[in-house]
């Protein structure tokens, strides 16, 4: 195969129809996920959590709603898969935004293809390097943008305001968010949940990525587990454009994600703090 393809889940604001509840995992999903992400990323070995079973708020193939709605992309955590943040994008779509999930191929930890093949992350296995810090980066920011090119041909089914779109990523998805809108004005505003900006294994304000040198003139938001990374504060020095560093109260690196609420049974209200923040601000940047 000479060609890599993609998954991608929209959610949209719909008219209030039956439908058929969506399942968070498809089952290839959700068993790649459990061995793979959950026991890597977040400590649940395999069968000590059944991935297969949540479900979301959103329910499939119901009527778009009438009106023209800002989009959102959102971007995983590393190996995570792009349902990893349901909670947040139900959130969101409830208050009047299309958002469009990335599964990043061979990095997610099982993408599920609609004739049924699983294709699995290979990043578990890998040495770490520098080098596939940036090629994980870099393929990722082309992701973001193959899906920005693909937004046109489906922006009218589902009402889609492409003057209005912005990035939310969870850690190497936020850094790839930021640059991605670096590199391309089409991208109107970021939010990155505790993603580093560097190469370096630890963010001590070395190596930085692109976007971290040079600075960004449209809004973001950076919201961590602690106060703001090195890499961070390199990245706010060299913008002109609206930004803010928020820390999270009581966080992990992990609260950014639905483990807050199915692992952690979220004890210091992080996941409507995290939905607030986010809302407010793409509220302000994108309307």
């Amino acid at each position: 195969m000479d060609y890599r393809e993609l998954m991608v889940d929209i959610r949209y604001p719909a008219r209030w129809e039956a439908g058929e509840a969506a399942a968070q995992f498809g089952a290839g999903e959700a068993a790649a996920f459990g061995e793979l992400a959950g026991r890597f990323n977040y400590g649940v070995e395999p069968g000590g959590f059944d991935w297969a079973a949540t479900r979301t708020h959103a329910y499939r193939d119901v009527p778009v709603r009438e009106g023209r709605w800002p989009v959102v992309i959102y971007s995983p955590g590393l190996g995570d898969a792009r349902a990893w943040n349901t909670g947040l994008v139900d959130d969101l779509v409830s208050r009047g935004h299309v958002v469009i999930t990335i599964d990043h191929t061979y990095d997610s930890s099982g993408v599920q293809f609609p004739d049924g093949r699983v294709v699995r992350s290979v990043l578990f296995d890998a040495e770490p390097s520098r080098e596939l810090i940036k090629t994980v980066l870099d393929t990722r920011v082309a992701d973001l943008r193959f899906v920005l090119d693909q937004l046109p041909h489906v922006a009218a089914r589902f009402r889609m305001d492409l003057r209005r779109v912005a990035v939310v990523g969870h850690s190497a998805g936020g850094a790839a968010g930021l640059q991605a809108m670096y590199e391309d004005a089409r991208i109107k505003a970021a939010v990155n949940f505790d993603g580093q900006l560097s190469y370096a294994f630890t963010d001590d304000g070395s190596d930085l990525i692109q976007v971290a040198q040079a600075g960004l003139c449209r809004p973001f938001l950076l919201v961590g587990a602690g106060p703001p990374k090195p890499s961070w504060r390199a990245l706010m020095a060299h913008s002109e454009g609206p930004h803010s560093a928020l820390s999270a109260p009581h966080a992990t690196h992990a609260s950014f994600t639905d483990a807050e609420a199915l692992l952690r049974g979220d004890p210091h209200g992080l996941v409507e703090w995290n939905r607030r923040v986010v809302a407010d601000f793409l509220d302000r940047a994108i309307g």
